[in-house]
């Protein structure tokens, strides 16, 4: 029999562009703080991380930039679409994230959000370091050569 696949462990949001743009050192999961109208927004689908980032300010870790639509079905009880979200990380994390914060060009780049198993709003968050041109252009080249040698494979066997 198919096993049929959990509505609650999908995945949201992605950010595509960002390991393009940035050199991911590390990653970890983070819990995000939601109002009800933005968790059934999110159920929707209607959401973009594309452009946000996450920073560490007075000793907590915020989302900013991220866009939730407005669930139309809350009316006057919505959430403002561009708000600064907490994120809920343990000390330990905070720390490491501080510290590499504080090393040159080092940034919290969101790489996907999605429901976990228990149904809640997860978001992946990189440690990344912003890459030039040319690291852009080193990067396309080699994924631009694995390919080609993928298709010299196949057609070969």
């Amino acid at each position: 029999m198919a096993k049929k696949s959990d509505p609650n462990s999908k995945p949201i949001a992605e950010n595509r562009q960002a390991r393009y743009h940035y050199a991911i050192q590390d990653d970890l999961e983070a819990g995000i703080v939601l109002m009800g109208s933005e968790v059934k927004s999110l159920r929707v689908g209607q959401s973009n991380i594309a452009e946000s980032y996450a920073s560490v300010e007075n000793g907590e870790l915020w989302l900013i930039n991220s866009y939730i639509a407005a669930y139309k079905e809350a009316g006057v009880f919505g959430h403002e679409e561009r708000r600064h979200r907490k994120l809920l990380v343990s000390k330990r994390e905070l720390a490491r994230l501080w510290a590499a914060i504080g090393r040159e060009g080092m940034t919290l780049v969101p790489l996907a959000m999605y429901f976990n198993d228990k149904g809640r709003v997860k978001l992946k968050l990189g440690i990344a370091k912003g890459k030039k041109i040319a690291d852009k252009r080193e990067t396309e080249a080699k994924r631009d050569w694995n390919r080609q040698k993928q298709r010299l494979l196949k057609q070969h066997s």
